[in-house]
């Protein structure tokens, strides 16, 4: 196929296209990537991908490398793997690349894949991650390997500081990466982060709206404050935070503590009306 397989930098980085074999493959002899960096696939949006391949097949071919038992390792298009076998095909079109060994097939499929892809933001900063700390690379030489501004991948990366409801919102489309930009701005406030997440979400706020509402809270962070002297029977805030972890370990749910001197309320998040009556039965000691 030379040039014309539309391959992304990462290929042309790692290997030289003289390597590149191109055949249509049984669609049973391909196997995930277990360095898979997305984890969201959407099934409308997968569905909506198999319409278009049964009335145009698959357009742009999958990247694998063999593996095992005469089987072939996915390293990119594992979206249009599923969406080719919900349209029942039994063959895909492939490019066949022989890697080496464990770290060039991990550095390949994270490339590959923030190329190709439509990885949300968290998935991307994950993959990014991956890339700095397997490899030693500085935010520079990922940037580079990814065909990226580095400043793209800076932002991406304080992403992950978010806590983990919020990377969850993103993940999941409720929130979306200018709104995580904008909620970072509070990660030493988690109380008033998840206040104004809360907010965010059930009025629908635009990036704009919310980078006002985090300013406006900033602003506002009362000079009265400062003149309160903490209460003695305040509990430590490592002690509360190990009261939430706890909580939250016990519950598998999200929890929160807010104080306000000796008093104050504890939050916990459900995510269903099922969820709901888990929570409850081991709240009651039913389960």
């Amino acid at each position: 196929m030379g040039k014309k397989t539309g391959l992304g930098q990462g290929v042309g980085v790692l290997f030289g296209e003289e390597q590149e074999k191109f055949f249509d493959c049984n669609i049973n002899k391909i196997v995930p990537n277990k360095y898979q960096p997305r984890t969201n696939f959407n099934s409308d949006d997968l569905q909506e991908l198999a319409d278009s391949i049964k009335e145009k097949g698959v357009i742009q071919p999958l990247v694998v490398t063999t593996g095992s038992g005469g089987a072939y390792e996915l390293i990119a298009g594992e979206r249009r793997l599923r969406a080719s076998k919900l349209a029942g095909l039994s063959q895909v079109p492939v490019i066949l690349l022989e890697v080496e060994n464990e770290d060039a097939l991990l550095e390949l499929a994270l490339i590959e894949n923030v190329q190709r892809t439509d990885l949300n933001a968290i998935e991307e900063a994950e993959a990014y991650k991956k890339l700095i700390d397997k490899f030693g690379y500085t935010q520079e030489e990922t940037a580079k390997r990814v065909g990226k501004q580095r400043s793209t991948v800076t932002n991406m990366l304080r992403l992950l500081k978010l806590p983990d409801i919020v990377k969850d919102d993103i993940t999941n489309g409720l929130l979306t990466e200018g709104h995580g930009r904008a909620l970072i701005k509070l990660v030493d406030d988690p109380m008033k982060l998840h206040e104004i997440r809360n907010q965010v979400i059930k009025s629908g706020l635009s990036v704009r709206q919310t980078e006002k509402i985090i300013k406006k809270a900033s602003f506002t962070k009362s000079p009265s404050k400062r003149i309160l002297k903490p209460s003695v029977e305040e509990i430590p805030v490592s002690y509360k935070n190990s009261l939430v972890t706890q909580l939250t370990n016990r519950l598998n749910s999200k929890v929160f503590i807010t104080q306000n001197g000796s008093r104050g309320k504890i939050e916990i998040e459900y995510y269903s009306l099922d969820d709901l009556d888990r929570v409850t039965e081991i709240l009651l000691g039913e389960n």
